[in-house]
């Protein structure tokens, strides 16, 4: 870091938010997209030596602008079903509170074979089945189908407030199972993961995890990516959802299998 300051010329202090802000514009555009921008800023954030804590308090922080973004550009699109959407709201929020209260206390270690499991799965069901998503052929969601849903809107919630990357990327897929195609899963999993940010976010809060001025900064690149990656999803479709989805899920399963390899 030190040759950057000596290259640039600028004051460290302003050279860290200028590269948090670049770093969360990439992860805004990743994110708006298929989900996975935990990957890119979760990882910047650690390289200001923040705390783990901090650091995942702060890109919450940051990530409420990227997903906010996101999902107001679907809404105006008509992109999200905010009939069920809005029925799955609260179990998100609850559930993420309860995973970050969790991660201050329990170690991920453990969950994450699971987790990496459930990629491998989604990545080659996706692969295979190259019509999966493809076309929207969701009805209303009633009955015994909505109370799946409900379940799995409060477990992803709690995985988002406890470990995070990827957690659009479930949510993506649980909406396809439903019905939904790449690009309509994608606009409906923004709005819960927004939610899921912000309750998170709270806790981290309260416990005074969090670094306002990284997480702002990180915040406005957010912005800029979220815009343009959603407005592209859009004008291209889901096939364009589709690729991203498994390029981000690969480097996701890459990460987390190292990850955890190397705590062994």
């Amino acid at each position: 870091m030190e040759w950057l300051v000596e290259v640039t010329g600028l004051p460290f202090d302003i050279l860290i938010l200028i590269l948090l802000a670049v770093a969360g514009a990439f992860a805004g555009f990743v994110d708006s997209i298929v989900g996975g921008g935990g990957l890119i800023s979760v990882p910047a954030m650690l390289l200001t030596n923040l705390p783990p804590s901090m650091a995942l308090g702060s890109n919450k922080l940051s990530s409420i602008f990227g997903a906010g973004s996101a999902s107001i550009t679907f809404l105006r699109n008509h992109m999200v079903d905010f009939s069920l959407v809005r029925k799955l709201l609260p179990f998100t929020f609850v559930g993420s509170m309860i995973g970050t209260l969790a991660v201050v206390s329990l170690p991920p270690l453990y969950v994450k074979p699971i987790i990496i499991i459930l990629l491998v799965c989604v990545t080659l069901f996706v692969v295979f089945k190259k019509d999966w998503g493809e076309v929207n052929r969701t009805s209303a969601v009633v009955g015994k189908a909505l109370y799946i849903c409900m379940a799995f809107a409060l477990g992803i919630g709690a995985y988002d407030g406890f470990i995070g990357p990827g957690t659009g990327t479930f949510l993506i897929m649980g909406f396809i199972f439903t019905g939904f195609d790449f690009l309509h899963a994608s606009a409906n999993a923004k709005v819960l993961n927004f939610t899921s940010n912000v309750a998170s976010l709270l806790v981290f809060l309260y416990l005074g995890h969090v670094n306002i001025k990284y997480g702002l900064a990180t915040g406005v690149g957010q912005i800029i990516g979220a815009y343009l990656g959603s407005h592209l999803a859009i004008a291209k479709g889901s096939s364009l959802v589709r690729v991203v989805f498994l390029s981000v899920t690969t480097v996701m399963l890459l990460k987390l299998v190292y990850d955890y390899v190397s705590t062994l």
